[in-house]
């Protein structure tokens, strides 16, 4: 039997989302059906809407989410009907090679398999397909088995939504793909939820000097109380003044989270001699980054793309919980905003304009709050 859920729709690459009516079915074999408590609004939708991520239309987004388990499909054993639970966009399969012999799940081929499958139908009958595999911008939603992680309990569910994407990814970029060691110093680039997620993170490591750095400069409060110890604004001067901070040498580390090529040129030109570049932020296709041979010989630092934080779901999303539980790491500083599904398509078109401090939160009604 199939449901009739509000959700907020992608129906071509570029237009604005609609609020409509959508038709859910049943979840089938291995697949679980969920009830939304909270979603953020990650600039990953913005890129899917935009057409920068590739995603079959009509969609609906949303990939950063929480919720409770309402049914499940035959063969489901991980979850049953009741269970909180954090929902992940990238489920690895386990078997493929990046699974199985890299050990490197955050790459797995076939992560993005269901989003090339139809999972619902719009309000005029036609398919429609889940952003991002989760498809969080609405009441309720259908996923893979694989696609949902067990919450412990302890964690406000609505917050808990920011583990599925912001935290993982800022708090890997951090330790996983950085791995920075006590007592360097962390440049990060664009305070927004990720960016936020990599400042507390980076107090966490025991970082010495973190700096951060953002166009409005009006988040400068927000980043201090995320653990960052300077503020830097991004002007031209952005690479003098973080090497000035740091004894003329540049951040051991810096972490690009806006994905601008010229975000990701200052975070490179801010890195000490020998230090480690992470790119976080999805930039466009079309964008160029310059380096100079020499300059790449010269300076030995390390370049790296980093993707969900380099994390496994699986077994991070327990870590952070439980720094959660001991409140070594807080969730509400991430948001920033809390809205309503009718806001939706106001708050992804209003990502394009700068300014934006962390998450917005869309809590659904009569979500449960812990």
């Amino acid at each position: 039997m199939a449901h009739d859920i509000r959700a907020a729709v992608l129906t071509a690459v570029g237009e604005p989302l609609r609020l409509t009516a959508i038709e859910l079915p049943e979840p089938g074999p291995g697949q679980v059906r969920v009830r939304l408590a909270a979603a953020g609004v990650c600039r990953s939708d913005l890129s899917l809407a935009d057409g920068v991520l590739r995603q079959p239309v009509p969609a609906v987004l949303g990939h950063e989410a929480a919720g409770t388990v309402v049914a499940v499909g035959e063969g489901v054993t991980g979850v049953a009907p009741g269970r909180r639970v954090v929902l992940n966009w990238a489920p690895s399969c386990g078997a493929c090679h990046h699974c199985a012999a890299l050990a490197e799940p955050w790459l797995c081929e076939r992560a993005n398999a269901a989003t090339t499958v139809p999972y619902a139908r719009d309000d005029k009958g036609r398919d429609l397909y889940p952003g991002l595999t989760v498809a969080a911008f609405a009441e309720e939603t259908v996923v893979p088995e694989r696609a949902v992680l067990p919450l412990p309990d302890g964690v406000p569910l609505t917050d808990a939504a920011l583990l599925g994407c912001a935290v993982l990814t800022g708090h890997g970029a951090v330790h996983r793909s950085a791995r920075v060691r006590a007592g360097e110093s962390v440049a990060v680039f664009g305070v927004g939820g990720v960016g936020l997620s990599a400042l507390q993170s980076a107090r966490l490591a025991g970082a010495e000097r973190i700096i951060a750095v953002d166009v409005v400069a009006a988040k400068e409060s927000l980043a201090r109380a995320a653990g960052a110890t300077d503020f830097v604004l991004a002007t031209d001067s952005v690479t003098r003044e973080i090497r000035a901070l740091t004894g003329g040498r540049g951040a051991d580390v810096a972490i690009e989270c806006a994905g601008r090529a010229e975000s990701i040129r200052a975070a490179w030109g801010a890195t000490r001699r020998g230090g480690r570049t992470t790119v976080v932020g999805i930039g466009g296709r079309d964008e160029r980054v310059s380096f100079s041979p020499l300059e790449l010989f010269y300076t030995a630092r390390t370049l790296t793309g980093c993707v969900y934080g380099d994390s496994d779901p699986a077994t991070d999303l327990p870590a952070l919980a439980g720094l959660v539980r001991a409140g070594r790491f807080d969730l509400s500083l991430l948001v920033t905003e809390r809205i309503t599904l009718d806001d939706v398509p106001e708050a992804v078109a209003a990502m394009r304009t700068p300014g934006r401090g962390g998450r917005a939160l869309v809590v659904f009604d009569g979500a449960p709050r812990t």
